[in-house]
């Protein structure tokens, strides 16, 4: 009786940590981020409010390669102009692997408000 209940323990630990392990992967692998248009991060792309490029940039390398055993590791993310702060807007920035190859990553709007606009890359 007592083997029964320490494998039914044993099985229901190891059910939580695997679970608690996919959670916190799918939450830290997120392509999508909110940002604030303030002073700081806005620049005019063809008249229109846009993010800035550096800060598309700097958020995508950080967000690209959150956890060893997801995305690859990219460095020198740089985006050719803000990100437009208009729904489907969409621009092409690159980075580096590790092994020196070159890595075109797409990024475009989700939504976007007068003070905030809702990105993506993708991976």
């Amino acid at each position: 009786m007592q083997l029964s209940k320490f494998l039914v323990g044993a099985v229901g630990g190891a059910t939580a940590v695997v679970a608690l392990g996919g959670l916190g992967t799918y939450l830290l692998s997120g392509t999508e981020s909110t940002s604030e248009l303030d002073a700081y991060s806005t620049v005019k792309v063809d008249g229109h409010k846009a993010l800035a490029a550096r800060i598309v940039a700097g958020r995508t390398e950080s967000k690209y390669h959150p956890l060893p055993w997801v995305g690859k590791k990219v460095s020198g993310v740089t985006c050719p102009t803000g990100l437009k702060a208009v729904a489907g807007a969409s621009i092409t920035c690159t980075g580096k692997t590790g092994g020196g190859r070159s890595v075109d990553i797409r990024v475009s709007v989700v939504k976007s408000t007068s003070d905030s606009v809702t990105w993506k890359f993708e991976r």
